[in-house]
């Protein structure tokens, strides 16, 4: 083991992650709260159980790739919902908008729809005493600090103009009721989808993720069981939505709390834009979505970015306001974990994706979601040695991964009391790319001392290197 040891404090920005705000725009656009892509040399690191640091080693800048990736000039920082921290021209557009909604309410009118109708209709308004409770979201309207928070939403999507914000808010509840979207959370509407757009974990600041896997429609039978007619498309916006509110229902919309959701759109053999059926579906969905889910979206990124989307991003950012597009990071297939765990961390990342997260794992069920990961950088064409030292007589149990492999591994045990061997827990093992994603270890420790786990890296690639550990003490 060479003598140079280096201990690391922080981690860069990862290379071939860029977020986006280009030049803001004078055409006004609204976001959509899921993104639909048819629209379209030895160094040692020391722990001591149980708390662990360590994290990446500085980079060097690489070349950027042929299909270039938008460049970032500033990153979308999420306003408060507090109504203390809104300028004074803020709140009185929030106060005033209130009263509009009060007037509404109280009044009988603009809020009470019958299913269908376009406008507000006397026959089916409630008289004063029955009048009706008017909810969104699950939560009734002026009965709570909840309000507030909502109706920033709507005030956000339209520049806090007061009326705009009215005029959108009214629309969408008559949407949702020509729509029965009460009714619609509960339906039944099948699970062939729930590999398409699932939630899992949450982001670094507390949102929770959502994920959307278009290559899943490469399977022709599910493709067409979805997309094939009018009906069965019908069905998918109202499974798409039906899943949106179920998820926003979850979330916290007391001052302070967490309203939004971090999105990951995987683009890998997604289908392109020939798809006819597709883009009809999407077409539909993006007019219903940004029309009535506004300000949902705490950051939108893109994975496994094919070249083709990139240009089709390029056409369609002119037309995009800077707010939106600095909501966006793009990542190439060979960038995608560092993508996602420069906001997500790599227990709450799915294995799929690079991270230690399963949804049920029988290969090491010492480990959990709650239980924090390391990321070290390993060079290329050299080792790295992670140093653990073990203060008391325990089990210990690991876990690691290094992506995409090709690398050797080895893990030995060297006690304290030089007059003892170093224990080989693992020789070194070639592991290719092919192989299990995840090695899982335990080791049985009577004696005080360290634990040795090296990576050796002999190609001319950075990898990331992700791993854990857990002190189980020994009975006596």
């Amino acid at each position: 083991m060479s003598d140079d040891k280096t201990t690391t404090t922080a981690a860069p920005e990862p290379e071939g992650t860029l977020e986006i705000s280009p030049p803001s725009s004078s055409v006004t656009d609204q976001e959509t709260p899921f993104s639909l892509p048819l629209i379209s040399t030895n160094k040692e690191t020391t722990f001591s159980p149980p708390s662990s640091t360590t994290s990446d080693s500085t980079q060097q800048p690489e070349k950027h790739p042929k299909n270039k990736i938008p460049e970032s000039m500033l990153s979308f920082r999420e306003e408060s919902n507090r109504t203390k921290d809104l300028s004074d021209l803020e709140k009185l557009s929030l106060n005033e908008f209130k009263q509009l909604v009060q007037e509404a309410i109280t009044h009988n009118k603009d809020f009470y729809f019958s299913p269908n109708s376009e406008e507000p209709t006397s026959e089916t308004k409630p008289n004063h005493e029955e009048k009706e409770q008017i909810s969104i979201w699950g939560i009734p309207l002026l009965k709570d600090v909840r309000t507030d928070v909502i109706l920033l939403k709507f005030l956000r999507a339209r520049d806090f103009k007061v009326d705009d914000s009215f005029i959108m808010l009214k629309n969408t509840l008559r949407w949702r009721k020509a729509f029965s979207i009460d009714d619609l959370v509960d339906e039944d509407l099948g699970d062939d989808l729930d590999k398409v757009v699932f939630m899992h974990g949450y982001d670094k600041e507390g949102h929770p993720v959502c994920y959307n896997v278009y290559g899943e429609f490469q399977d022709k039978e599910l493709y067409q069981k979805t997309f094939s007619d009018e009906e069965k498309r019908t069905r998918f916006l109202k499974w798409r939505i039906q899943f949106l509110e179920r998820s926003i229902r979850k979330l916290d919309f007391r001052p302070g709390g967490v309203n939004t959701i971090f999105q990951v759109s995987d683009l890998k053999n997604s289908p392109g834009p020939g798809k006819r059926e597709l883009r009809l579906a999407t077409k539909q969905a993006l007019q219903l979505l940004q029309d009535n889910y506004p300000e949902f979206v705490a950051k939108q990124v893109f994975i496994n970015v094919p070249w083709w989307y990139l240009a089709f991003y390029s056409m369609m950012s002119p037309f995009m306001t800077q707010r939106t597009k600095s909501k966006f990071v793009f990542a190439s297939p060979a960038k995608t974990a560092e993508a996602l765990f420069k906001y997500v961390s790599p227990e709450h990342v799915p294995i799929q994706y690079g991270g230690l997260s399963v949804d049920y794992c029988d290969c090491n069920p010492e480990f959990t979601i709650d239980d924090p990961a390391t990321v070290v950088t390993v060079k290329p064409t050299t080792k790295q040695t992670v140093e653990i030292i073990v203060n008391e007589k325990c089990t210990f149990v690991w876990e690691l991964r290094v992506v995409g492999w090709e690398v050797k591994y080895s893990a030995e045990y060297v006690p304290n009391n030089e007059d003892n061997y170093t224990i080989n827990i693992q020789k070194p093992k070639k592991l290719a790319p092919t192989d299990e994603p995840v090695i899982s270890h335990s080791f049985k420790i009577n004696e005080l001392g360290k634990l040795l786990l090296t990576i050796d890296n002999p190609t001319s690639k950075k990898k990331k290197l992700i791993y854990r550990f857990k002190v189980i003490p020994l009975s006596e």
